[in-house]
């Protein structure tokens, strides 16, 4: 028995933008690690649909706004659009890690003004392993900023909560898979042998 779906409208509108946006398919795909899935989360197409991009600015900042951090922090490359959205809906000020640091010029590991000492908000568009966000954090603390929060538009459940958990990391997620499931399924939009497929796909992976 599926749980009942979230009732938010701005949550609803945000995850049916995902799916006409074409940012979660349903079919088969072969991830990175070679494994079929039958879903597919691309969040680098939100670039293209700017309403959807200033709604899913809009949708962080509750989660954020009991939160005490000095600046935002968005992941290369995925994530730095989103993070521009958050920052300009909520007037935060924002920085990044690079993913290759410059060989010229400043040679800087983090771009954007900050202070070492400051607490940095670690925004993501995905979390799956967690992986990825240990690298950053890494990173980030290397050039003397706390981190001590993740914020993901989409968790997909698949450890990455329990793993920063253990180290000391809390992660937040606007949406989880299993909430758009649940909504996708009470409204069709998404054929039922396509959710259940995906369901036990993301319990056996």
């Amino acid at each position: 028995m599926s749980q009942s779906p979230f009732t938010n409208r701005q949550l609803q509108a945000l995850a049916d933008g995902l799916l006409e946006a074409g940012c979660i398919k349903f079919g088969e795909f072969t991830l990175k690690s070679g494994l079929k899935s039958p879903i597919y989360i691309d969040l680098r197409q939100i670039i293209t649909y700017p309403k959807l991009l200033a709604q899913i600015g809009q949708a962080y900042l509750p989660l954020i706004r009991n939160l005490q951090f000095d600046r935002l922090a968005g992941l290369p490359y995925a994530a730095i659009p989103i993070a521009t959205a958050v920052s300009l809906a909520g007037d935060y000020p924002m920085i990044y890690p690079r993913k290759e640091v410059k060989t010229y010029g400043t040679k800087a590991e983090i771009e954007g003004e900050f202070h070492a000492g400051e607490t940095a908000l670690i925004i993501d568009d995905l979390a799956t392993t967690g992986g990825s966000k240990f690298e950053a954090i890494e990173k980030l603390a290397g050039a003397g900023l706390v981190v001590r929060d993740v914020v993901v538009l989409v968790d997909r459940q698949s450890g990455a909560k329990e793993s920063l958990a253990q180290a000391g990391y809390s992660l937040h997620a606007v949406l989880t898979i299993s909430e758009m499931l649940d909504y996708w399924e009470s409204t069709g939009k998404v054929p039922a042998e396509k959710i259940s497929a995906t369901r036990e796909f993301l319990r056996n992976p």
